[in-house]
């Protein structure tokens, strides 16, 4: 976590999602703040959101806040409002890579103005916007994959998250990699050929020589953007449906660990989220919750808590 100026007022909180392969930032804007000349009622009365490209840190934090600068210039203008100086703005950010605290100091150093900076896991945020600070469980399934649980007591615990490609089970480029192993033994000869691996090998660009340069620059964003190949043939096609029962079955372990007395609403969050819910195990569906929000609106919780904490 980090904060400064944290007696002032600020006029704008923004939440922000960093993940992997996207950025998302929700803005509020509190009582007294103009769009188009018109003054805003109550703090919620003016609200918007912004997306840009991947904020999470293993891209880097300069890449980070590039994104995230992006994403709130976009949610400004869909606002009706104009870009403030960031010193006026206090932003909550739940970001993937925090967990390293190299690159989270790095994060922190260069914050480019914002007037007050509170970091969490993308995790943490998400947890918050899903059970709105009660007690629960999430699992997160988007380009990377992590569990969190909060107990009745306030504690809480991370599962998973280890970070590409040692762990982040049943993430998008976890269904990535699995999806290119598979065209693998297709151009081997060790699989039969199907739809699933035709369609994966086409977007590398079509032959095994195109498959070696599309994976001399591969990453965890370039893996997951093979899972809805795999999401998409899992109804007709054996190998995909594989695959994605096995993801399901890591969600179900990602489940009992986190909550091994099986009590807690659990919320799956993410944008593999809904296609993940027909391979999940039976046994663990009747304790599946909608989450109440998402991931940047829990960010906007977390400097919100702040805000109240300090005032």
């Amino acid at each position: 976590m980090a904060e400064m100026n944290v007696s002032k007022q600020y006029q704008y909180l923004i939440g922000v999602d960093g993940g992997g392969t996207g950025t998302r930032v929700r803005l509020i804007a509190r009582q007294g703040a103009r769009a188009n000349g018109t003054a805003a009622d109550t703090v919620s009365a003016l609200s918007a959101v912004g997306t840009a490209g991947p904020s999470g840190l293993m891209h880097g934090a300069e890449a980070a806040w590039n994104s995230i600068l992006a994403a709130t210039r976009q949610a400004f203008f869909e606002a009706g409002l104009s870009m403030p100086a960031l010193g006026e703005i206090a932003a909550g950010c739940g970001l993937a890579g925090i967990n390293n605290r190299q690159w989270a100091a790095e994060f922190v150093s260069a914050n480019p103005g914002f007037g007050l900076l509170v970091i969490e896991t993308d995790a943490g945020t998400t947890l918050l916007g899903a059970h709105q600070g009660k007690a629960g469980a999430i699992i997160a399934l988007g380009t990377g994959s992590v569990g969190e649980v909060m107990m009745s007591d306030g504690s809480r615990r991370e599962v998973g998250g280890w970070g590409f490609p040692s762990s982040d089970e049943a993430s998008g480029a976890w269904l990535g990699l699995r999806a290119m192993n598979h065209a693998q033994h297709v151009l081997d000869g060790r699989s039969p050929a199907d739809a699933f691996s035709a369609a994966v090998i086409a977007h590398c660009g079509g032959n095994k020589d195109a498959v070696f340069r599309w994976l001399a620059q591969a990453n965890q964003t370039r893996y997951a953007q093979l899972a809805p190949m795999v999401i998409a043939h899992a109804g007709s096609v054996a190998s995909a449906r594989t695959i994605m029962s096995a993801a399901g079955y890591e969600v179900g372990k990602m489940a009992m660990a986190l909550d091994p007395s099986a009590t807690l609403p659990i919320a799956l969050c993410g944008g593999l989220a809904e296609p993940m819910s027909e391979f999940l195990p039976a046994e663990l569906c009747p304790r599946i919750v909608r989450p109440h929000a998402d991931s940047a609106a829990g960010a906007l919780l977390l400097i919100q808590n702040r805000l109240l904490s300090i005032q």
